[in-house]
C-alpha cells in the first residue's frame, strides 16, 4: 500500500533537502519520489543527507511538471502553510494520512511539497483536490520542507499500522481525466457564451473548488462529459 503513495517535491532550491525526504521517507516506509525541476540534482550533498536512503535518490523520477508528476493520480494532496484567497477543502496531518492509505489501493496517491522559499503556487494548489496544513507556533509557522515531508511519512507510517484503516471502494478519475474535464467545461462555457474569453475572472477556479470539493467519482465524471458534449452538439 505504501509503495502507492509518493512525495513530490517542486523545484527544490537546497539538494541537501532532498536527500533528507529520502531519508524521512525511507524510514517511514515510502519509497516513490518524484522530483519537479529541482534546482541541482543529483548532487552530493543530496546524497550525504540521504544515509541510506540513496536507493531512493538513484530511483527519483525528475520531470517538468507538478501535471506530468501527479497525471495518473486519483488523489492529490499538497502542502499549503498559510491562507489562500479561494480556501481549499482542508486536512490536517493526521487526515492526510488516513485519506492517503484508505486510497492507495485505488491507484497512485501524490502528497505535494512546494519550494523552500514560498512553498506551492496558487495554480499548483488548484490542482490538488485537498490542501494539508501542519499546525506550529504562530511565531514560527512555516516548516523546512524536509521536516513537513518528516511529519506526514510518519503520520502515514502510523495510520498504516491501524487494522481498522477501510480501504475506499469508491472509483475516482485520475488528475489527468479531471483536467481533461475543466477544459471540455471551459471551452462550452465559453460557446454558451457564459465565459467570455477575454475577461475569464475567476468563474473557473471557483468552479475548480466546487468540483474539487465534491470529487466526482469516474461514473460521475463520465456523466458530466455527456452532458456537456451534448451542450456542445446542440449549441453548433
Amino acid at each position: 500500500m505504501l509503495s502507492n503513495i509518493r512525495i513530490v517535491m517542486i523545484n527544490t532550491f537546497h539538494p541537501g533537502n532532498i536527500g533528507a525526504a529520502a531519508r524521512a521517507m525511507k524510514n517511514m516506509g515510502l519509497n516513490e519520489l518524484v522530483l519537479v525541476e529541482p534546482r541541482l540534482f543529483p548532487d552530493p550533498k543530496a546524497t550525504s543527507r540521504a544515509a541510506s536512503a540513496t536507493d531512493l535518490l538513484d530511483n527519483a523520477r525528475v520531470v517538468g511538471s507538478l501535471s506530468e508528476a501527479i497525471a495518473d493520480c486519483p488523489l492529490v494532496i499538497g502542502a499549503s502553510a498559510r491562507s489562500r484567497s479561494f480556501p481549499w477543502p482542508m486536512l490536517d496531518a493526521e487526515q492526510c494520512a488516513l485519506k492517503a492509505v484508505a486510497e492507495a489501493n485505488q491507484g497512485p496517491v501524490a502528497i505535494v511539497f512546494g519550494r523552500e522559499r514560498m512553498g506551492l503556487h496558487n495554480d499548483e494548489l488548484m490542482q490538488c483536490h485537498f490542501h494539508v496544513a501542519i499546525p506550529s507556533n504562530p511565531d514560527s509557522p512555516v516548516l523546512n520542507v524536509s521536516a513537513a515531508i518528516q511529519v506526514i511519512c510518519y503520520e502515514i507510517w502510523k495510520t498504516q499500522l491501524r487494522d481498522e484503516v477501510a480501504p475506499e471502494a469508491t472509483e475516482y478519475p485520475t488528475q489527468q481525466q479531471m483536467e481533461n474535464f475543466y477544459q471540455h467545461l471551459e471551452q462550452t462555457l465559453e460557446q454558451v457564451g457564459f465565459l467570455i474569453p477575454q475577461h475569464p475572472g475567476k468563474s473557473m477556479t471557483k468552479l475548480r473548488r466546487l468540483f474539487n470539493r465534491a470529487r466526482p467519482e469516474s461514473l460521475e465524471l463520465n456523466m458530466l462529459r455527456g452532458i456537456l458534449s451534448a451542450i456542445g452538439r446542440n449549441k453548433g
